[in-house]
C-alpha cells in the first residue's frame, strides 16, 4: 500500500505556480514545443511532471530554469505559489531609468545639450 509519487499535468503545475496567468496560455507555450522537462522536450500539455523535475521554459524575455518541489493543491496566492519551485537560474535585473544614456550621440539631448550645442554652432558660423 505505498502511494504512487504525486504528478501533476505540466500546464496546471505551471498555472498552479503562477508562471502564466491562465491555464491556457500554459497549454499553448507546451503545446508549442518550447518547454523541456530534465532536458527532454515536451510537447503534450497533459504530460507529467513530479517532484524533482527540472522545467526550462521561455517566459517573456527571459528563459526560466525551474526545479519543482511540490505540487500544490490549488492556485493560492504568491508567496504559496513560490514555494512550489526553486529557481535555478533567476532572471537578469531590469534596466532601470538611471541607467538610460545621456544625450553623447545617444538618447535625445536635453535643454541644457541643446543650448551648448546650439552655442558652439553659432561660434562656428563667425
Amino acid at each position: 500500500m505505498t502511494d504512487p509519487a504525486q504528478k501533476l499535468r505540466i500546464d496546471k503545475w505551471l498555472w498552479h505556480a503562477r508562471f502564466f496567468k491562465t491555464r491556457s496560455l500554459a497549454a499553448k507555450i507546451v503545446s508549442g514545443g518550447k518547454v523541456r522537462v530534465n532536458g527532454q522536450p515536451v510537447s503534450k500539455p497533459a504530460y507529467a511532471v513530479s517532484a524533482s523535475d527540472v522545467l526550462t521554459f521561455p517566459q517573456g524575455d527571459d528563459v526560466r530554469v525551474i526545479k519543482v518541489l511540490a505540487m500544490g493543491e490549488r492556485r493560492g496566492p504568491a508567496p504559496e505559489a513560490q514555494l512550489l519551485y526553486e529557481d535555478l537560474a533567476p532572471p537578469k535585473p531590469r534596466e532601470t531609468l538611471e541607467q538610460v544614456p545621456r544625450f553623447e550621440g545617444k538618447g535625445r539631448p536635453t535643454k541644457k545639450d541643446r543650448r551648448a550645442l546650439q552655442q558652439t554652432r553659432s561660434d562656428l558660423l563667425e
